[in-house]
C-alpha cells in the first residue's frame, strides 16, 4: 500500500455549519498536488449533524476518512487522529481554516529542512493577524508569557491550530499526551522538546472568525493549572519516554 505524503487531521465538535465548506476547500488543495495526500476528520461527541456531514462528504472525496469518537475533548481528537493517520507528515488544522489552506505546503519540504515539529505562528516575524478583538490577542499574549516562563521558553505562540509532525515524531510524542483540553498544545510541545525534537515556528497569515468555545475567565484559569501539572511532570522526567497515560 502506498504511504501518503500528507495527512491532514481535523477536530470536528459541533462544526456542521463550515465543515462541507471547509472540507471543499482541502479537497481542491489536495486534488491539486503533486504527491499523495489523506484527510481525516475526527469527529468526536458533536450534537449537531457534524458525522453525517463529514460522511456525505466521503462520497465524491476518496481520500476523506472519517473517524467517530464518544469523549470530547480537542486533545482527544487531534491524539486519535494523529495516531491513526499514515501520512510522512501529520498536519493538525482547525475547521474554520483560519489559516489559508495553500499555506500547509510552508511547513514541509522543501520550504523546511527535514522538518520534525513545525507550528504555525501569529507572532514571528512576517505572520499577519486580521480582525482579532484587542482583548482576544492580549489575554492570549498574557498567556503565552506563561507558557514561555514555566514550560517553553522561545517559543511565541503555542495555541495556533496549525501544526505538522513528522511521522516518527507524532508516534513518539502523542502516546504520552494526558491532557484533552485546551493546554493539550502546550504538553504535546512541551513532550517534543523533552524527547529532543527541535520545533520550528514559521510566520502565517490568520484571520480571526467568531465563535470561538473558549470561555476567557473559566478556561484561562483551568489552562494555568494545567501548565502548572505539565511543568511539573516536565521536571519529574515524565515525558523523557517513560508510559504516562493511564
Amino acid at each position: 500500500m502506498t504511504i501518503p505524503y500528507l495527512s491532514i487531521i481535523l477536530p470536528a465538535h459541533n462544526e456542521a455549519l463550515r465543515l462541507s465548506d471547509s472540507l471543499e476547500k482541502i479537497k481542491q488543495f489536495v486534488d491539486s498536488q503533486s504527491f499523495l495526500s489523506e484527510v481525516l476528520v475526527v469527529e468526536n461527541a458533536s450534537s449537531d449533524d457534524t458525522l453525517r456531514i463529514a460522511r456525505l462528504c466521503q462520497e465524491d472525496f476518496p481520500q476523506l476518512k472519517v473517524i467517530h469518537l464518544d469523549q470530547p475533548g480537542k486533545g482527544n481528537a487531534i491524539r486519535t487522529g494523529m495516531l491513526a493517520a499514515s501520512g510522512q507528515y501529520r498536519f493538525m488544522a482547525d475547521v474554520d481554516l483560519s489559516m489559508p489552506v495553500d499555506e500547509i505546503l510552508n511547513f514541509l519540504p522543501p520550504k523546511i529542512s527535514e522538518p520534525q515539529v513545525v507550528i504555525g505562528s501569529r507572532e514571528k516575524e512576517g505572520s499577519k493577524r486580521i480582525g482579532e478583538p484587542f482583548y482576544r490577542h492580549l489575554v492570549g499574549r498574557v498567556f503565552n508569557l506563561l507558557v514561555r516562563v514555566l514550560v517553553l521558553p522561545g517559543i511565541q505562540d503555542t495555541q495556533c491550530g496549525f501544526k505538522c509532525f513528522s511521522a516518527s515524531a507524532a508516534e513518539s510524542v502523542f502516546p504520552h499526551q494526558t491532557l484533552d483540553g485546551w493546554s493539550f498544545d502546550v504538553e504535546v510541545l512541551g513532550i517534543a522538546r523533552s524527547l529532543g525534537y527541535e520545533v520550528v515556528e514559521v510566520s502565517i497569515t490568520w484571520v480571526y472568525h467568531p465563535g470561538s468555545r473558549m470561555h476567557l475567565i473559566r478556561d484561562s484559569w483551568k489552562m494555568f493549572k494545567e501548565i502548572l501539572l505539565i511543568r511539573r511532570n516536565k521536571r519529574k522526567g515524565l515525558y523523557n519516554g517513560k508510559e504516562i497515560r493511564p
